[in-house]
């Protein structure tokens, strides 16, 4: 799928979408309105005090347009972005997330760091509870990093937990993944990420915002921002959540955009596998591998990845036809005697302890023995280790 590249926007256009959502009381449907009804962006800055209130804009909006001070903070705030390193792009931009563009309400101004091509392809949002269990942390990003494996962009909102258990499950196989924030781009949250954020930046990734550079972590942002996660995404997935949780606003506007829904499955007795269990019962798509989202996707996209994937292996292999779609590409090396016995004691939906895992094998194997068919297991992307010693199986 070709990468589309920025095209230069008429500056003003820019500045005027860039007025009108710094003007206050002025929300991205408000914006919307008034372009459609002056015409352009940019007559926002030539209209009369009656034209601007004939848009159906509150008096005070008009008044802080039509005295100039929009267009005083629009080329400050400008400034400011680019001075950070960052993209100040409006719906008259080509690299806009045309996707965006389908909701009800599509922000006026998105905030960008880093690549912006990655905005029109196609992704999938993982949404999640912030204290997931080691099973839902290792769901997050084994599916991550198995989609984005395949071409497929990872949207998230870097908040703790499950968002980054994606983000990192993506930049661990070389994907690419796009961080939504209730933030400016310049403030990062949570504060523990900030080199999570500088990562996914380097590694060729984005993070996106439709509020003003500065902007704190303000409760209310947060919500708001889940529209834009299902909106630029061809479908979203959800790991763990609560009855109560952001999670729920989020897959909301999934079902309001039209777009695909699908949740993992968790253990009745946790709390946050409410959300998931509850989803499926509504019809969202049980998610137990990466192929049940593979195999859902549109048929012109998942073609068009696949044809990606096959001419980047026949690039990488002089030629050769094998490929992640071929039956004749590689398969992962045979497991030893020691490593297929540790694996019979492990699970995916529950971690294991190291000190109760030798104890279960007292007598059938040495601690050495399990250190080294741990160590096997992990380097081959079987097992993944998680805080206190603790194993879940991977596939």
């Amino acid at each position: 799928m070709a990468e589309k590249h920025s095209v230069a926007t008429d500056p003003e256009a820019r500045l005027g979408w860039l007025a009108l959502a710094l003007t206050p009381k002025l929300g991205p449907t408000r914006c919307g309105r008034a372009v459609q009804h002056l015409g352009a962006p940019e007559r926002v800055f030539s209209a009369s005090l009656t034209e601007l209130e004939g848009a159906h804009l509150p008096a005070s909006a008009a008044q802080f347009i039509a005295d100039g001070r929009a267009r005083t903070a629009a080329l400050a705030e400008l400034q400011r972005t680019e001075e950070a390193g960052g993209s100040i792009i409006t719906p008259a931009n080509e690299d806009y997330p045309q996707r965006l563009l389908e909701i009800y309400d599509p922000p006026a101004v998105l905030w960008v760091r880093g690549n912006l091509s990655l905005l029109n392809r196609p992704g999938i949002a993982v949404v999640g509870t912030r204290h997931p269990s080691p099973y839902g942390s290792g769901m997050s990003e084994v599916l991550s990093r198995e989609l984005s494996r395949r071409g497929l962009v990872i949207l998230s909102g870097m908040a703790r937990g499950v968002d980054t258990a994606a983000h990192k499950g993506a930049l661990d196989v070389g994907g690419k993944t796009v961080a939504v924030w209730g933030t400016g781009i310049d403030v990062i949250y949570p504060k523990e990420n900030k080199a999570l954020a500088e990562r996914i930046v380097k590694d060729g990734g984005a993070i996106v915002s439709e509020y003003p550079m500065g902007t704190f972590p303000a409760p209310q942002n947060f919500p708001i921002r889940n529209r834009i996660l299902s909106g630029m995404s061809v479908g979203v997935l959800v790991v763990e959540a609560g009855e109560y949780s952001g999670t729920r606003i989020t897959a909301r506007c999934a079902l309001e955009q039209d777009r695909d829904v699908y949740a993992v499955p968790g253990n009745v007795t946790n709390q946050n596998a409410w959300g998931p269990n509850t989803l499926i019962k509504q019809g969202a798509k049980l998610t137990a591998t990466w192929e049940d989202i593979w195999e859902d996707l549109p048929s012109q996209i998942r073609l068009a990845l696949e044809d990606e994937l096959e001419a980047g292996a026949k690039e990488s292999s002089g030629g050769s036809t094998a490929s992640l779609f071929n039956e004749s590409a590689p398969t992962a090396p045979a497991m030893s005697d020691h490593e297929r016995l540790v694996m019979k004691h492990l699970r995916q939906d529950e971690a294991l302890q190291l000190d109760q895992l030798m104890e279960t094998l007292e007598g059938e194997l040495s601690s050495g023995e399990i250190f080294t068919a741990l160590f096997e297991l992990e380097l081959a992307g079987r097992i993944k280790q998680m805080p206190g010693k603790n194993y879940v199986k991977t596939f």
